[in-house]
């Protein structure tokens, strides 16, 4: 394939992933209160709405704040056990490892209906704070595995030399191995909190209608038609991601939490 047919196919995979969308932008922009695309009269009176309204934001706040906190929860929880993992290699490392993605790897339903069966167990059904921890559980997969592959970047003989200059294991954590690993960390903590903020059934089967997050607002909204505030929270969701992904991207080893091989791995 040439390369002028390469950017013509390259060209059309954007416009194609692209289009839904622009067509969702269009529609969030209309001036009646319809689902036209293209827009009839441009208005930005449903962005309006969605962050003064507080039938939305209500949600919009109760989304933010179970994010924060959960995806704060899921990298304390992976940090220290991606570390132990890495530091001591012990034989059920990988017993251990395989716990924590487990929550990440069942379907979603079965995992939310073991929360729910939790919490009602134990009276905080319909609480934010069950929420809260049952995100941070579900998601806690992201971080461990951002961090493990950031461990696992780190050449142990800078440790060792560390070490030999009568550096403790604190010293050496802080000082040594917490720089080379920080954007691992920042990007587990945002890939939890940008899933943290779309996530329906979890939410949905721990909160109920008690905590209503954004996801399940439009759920809820759905029942009475479709309105262009559907469509200004789908854009704020795009926007929100795309920022977080691309500071990601900016900062972050990006190529290695894809899964590239360093130039060590493709030697060995």
């Amino acid at each position: 394939m040439n390369r002028a047919l390469r950017q013509i196919f390259l060209s059309l995979v954007m416009l194609f992933l692209l289009s839904p969308i622009v067509v969702v932008g269009g529609v969030s922009l209309n001036a009646k209160k319809a689902l036209y695309f293209p827009p009839q009269g441009i208005s930005l009176a449903w962005y309006v709405e969605l962050f003064t309204e507080s039938a939305w934001l209500v949600p919009v706040e109760n989304s933010l704040v179970i994010a924060a906190l959960s995806s704060l929860a899921a990298v304390s929880i992976a940090l220290p056990l991606a570390y132990f993992l890495w530091r001591y290699g012990v034989f059920y490392a990988r017993v251990l490892f395989m716990l924590g993605i487990a929550p990440f790897m069942l379907p979603p339903v079965i995992t939310a209906l073991g929360f729910l069966a939790f919490w009602a167990t134990v009276g905080l059904y319909g609480q934010m704070a069950a929420t809260v921890v049952s995100h941070a559980i579900f998601f806690v997969t992201l971080p461990l595995v951002t961090l493990s592959l950031g461990f696992e970047s780190i050449d142990r003989e800078i440790v060792e030399a560390a070490e030999t200059m009568g550096a403790d294991s604190k010293i050496v954590f802080r000082t040594v191995v917490f720089p080379m690993i920080r954007s691992y960390l920042v990007s587990g903590l945002a890939f939890c909190f940008v899933l943290s903020l779309n996530e329906y059934i979890v939410a949905y089967m721990v909160a109920g209608f008690t905590v209503e997050t954004l996801p399940i607002k439009i759920f809820n909204a759905l029942r009475y038609g479709y309105t262009p505030v559907m469509a200004a929270v789908t854009i704020f969701f795009v926007v929100l991601a795309a920022l977080i992904f691309g500071l990601i991207g900016r900062f972050g080893d990006l190529p290695r939490l894809m899964g590239a091989l360093t130039p060590e791995s493709r030697n060995n």
